[in-house]
């Protein structure tokens, strides 16, 4: 089965949405932007022709030639993704 291109361009397109609610016309730029991605494969099938065993491949790309910056900005979103909402982030 071919990659699906949607999944990603639907993804940033509703996080364009997003920014541009929360900052609306403020003086604000896009720093760093990163992109994580799982790919799943069917490694083997049983005798049904039903997926036996996977495998999964995580991909990253970025925009940024600094890798601590990358690093800490990947941990202040698991802060945020464990946090759960309604839950402020830390300060700066």
């Amino acid at each position: 089965m071919p990659l699906d291109p949607a999944i990603l361009g639907n993804l940033a397109a509703g996080q364009m949405a997003a920014l541009e609610e929360a900052f609306g016309d403020e003086d604000v730029q896009i720093g760093v932007a990163i992109t994580i991605v799982e790919v799943v494969r069917v490694n083997t099938r049983d005798e049904q022709g039903n997926p036996a065993m996977t495998a999964s491949d995580v991909r990253l790309r970025f925009n940024s030639g600094e890798p601590f910056r990358i690093m800490g900005i990947l941990d202040q979103a698991k802060f945020q993704l464990l946090a759960g909402p309604g839950i402020p982030s830390p300060p700066d």
